[in-house]
C-alpha cells in the first residue's frame, strides 16, 4: 500500500530479479502497472459503514489478486496533508541516525528484541551478514503503551455492558475478551515484548519527532482502513461465508500497530581487483536483499523515500 503523489517513481522487483522503473501516472518501462486510486474516490466509496465498496473490486483484484500482473501493491494518490507531513518526518530519520551513540543507546531497547526504538545492525541480509546499511526506529503510532490501552478498553467495555450500551465500537474487539485477567495480559506482554513494549522517544534530542511520527502513522493507518474495507468487499463477493468487515475491523479496532522509520547510510564501494577489474567479493557478500523472513500484519503502508 503506497501513499504517494502522481508521477513519483517507484521501483518494483520483478520475477527475474531485475528492477523496472514505473510511474504511478501510467508511464512504464514494462507491461506491469501499479494500480492507483485517488484518495477522494477511495473516501467516497468508504464514507460510512453502509457504503458499498464493490466498485473497487476490479482494482483490488488487479492489485492483490493471483493474476500474473498483480504486484501486491496499490498506490493511493493525493492524500491530504501527506506531502507536508512527509517533508517534516523523513529528514528527521537522518538526524536521528546521526545522533551520538550514547544518545542512541538511550532509545535502544534490547529487551524488546530491538523492535521498539532504535535498531541498527540487528537484521540479516543474504549471506547471513548483519545489515549495517540502514538504521530503524520502531514505534506504535496509535498508543505509547499497548498494555495500558488494552486494559482501558477492557474497562470501558465492561462499563458499557453494565450500562447496556450495545452501540459501543468495542463490542467487536475480540482481543479484549480473549485476555482473562490483567495478570494474563501482562504475562503475554512479557513474552512478546516486540509487540507490547512501550514506545521510547528521543524527547531530549529530537522532541519534534514524536508528534510528526504519530501524525504520519495515524494518517497511514486511517487510509489503510479504507483499503481494508475494499478488500473485504472483494473477498465477500467471492466467498459468501466470509465474515464481512473482518480485515477492516482488525485495522480499525486493534491498537497493535508497528511503524518503522528508516534511514539508509551511504554505502561503501565494493573492492575491485586491479588486474581483472572485477569485484573481489561474492554477490551475497554485499547483497542488500533481505534474508528470508515472515512478515506479520494485515497491510503495510509505505511513504516514498526522500533522498
Amino acid at each position: 500500500l503506497l501513499f504517494t503523489q502522481p508521477k513519483i517513481k517507484i521501483a518494483v522487483a520483478l520475477g527475474s530479479n531485475q528492477l523496472e522503473t514505473i510511474t504511478t501516472s501510467g508511464i512504464m518501462t514494462s507491461n506491469l502497472e501499479v494500480i492507483t486510486i485517488p484518495y477522494a474516490d477511495l473516501l467516497s466509496a468508504c464514507q460510512d459503514d453502509t457504503s458499498d465498496a464493490s466498485n473497487f473490486d476490479t482494482l483490488i483484484e488487479a492489485s492483490f489478486g493471483s493474476l500474473p500482473t498483480s504486484l501486491g501493491i496499490i498506490a493511493v494518490t493525493d492524500v491530504p496533508a501527506l506531502p507536508e507531513l512527509r517533508l517534516k518526518l523523513l529528514p528527521l530519520a537522518r538526524k536521528l541516525a546521526n545522533l551520538p551513540q550514547d544518545q542512541l543507546d538511550e532509545i535502544t531497547d534490547a529487551n524488546a528484541q530491538y523492535q521498539v526504538g532504535w535498531s541498527h545492525g540487528r537484521e540479516k541480509l543474504e549471506g547471513d551478514k548483519l545489515d549495517l546499511g540502514k538504521g530503524s526506529f520502531y514505534f506504535n503510532p496509535l498508543t505509547d503503551n499497548l498494555v495500558e490501552s488494552m486494559l482501558e478498553r477492557r474497562q470501558k467495555k465492561n462499563n458499557d455492558e453494565t450500562d447496556n450500551n450495545t452501540t459501543s465500537v468495542l463490542k467487536w474487539d475480540e482481543s479484549i475478551d480473549s485476555i482473562k485477567s490483567e495478570e494474563e495480559l501482562k504475562k503475554l506482554a512479557q513474552s512478546q515484548p516486540g509487540f507490547f513494549a512501550p514506545n521510547v522517544w528521543p524527547t531530549k534530542t529530537i522532541p519534534e519527532l514524536e508528534t510528526v511520527a504519530k501524525e504520519v502513522g495515524i494518517l497511514i493507518h486511517q487510509v489503510g482502513i479504507l483499503i481494508a474495507k475494499c478488500c473485504d468487499s472483494y473477498v465477500s463477493a467471492k466467498c459468501p461465508r466470509y465474515d464481512n468487515h473482518k480485515l477492516e475491523n482488525v485495522l480499525r479496532h486493534s491498537k497493535c500497530c508497528k511503524a518503522r522509520l528508516l534511514h539508509y547510510f551511504a554505502s561503501e564501494t565494493p573492492k575491485v581487483n586491479d588486474e581483472t577489474g572485477s569485484n573481489e567479493e561474492k554477490d551475497t557478500d554485499f547483497s542488500n536483499w533481505c534474508g528470508w523472513h515472515n512478515d506479520h500484519g494485515s497491510l503495510t503502508g509505505l511513504l516514498p523515500a526522500l533522498y
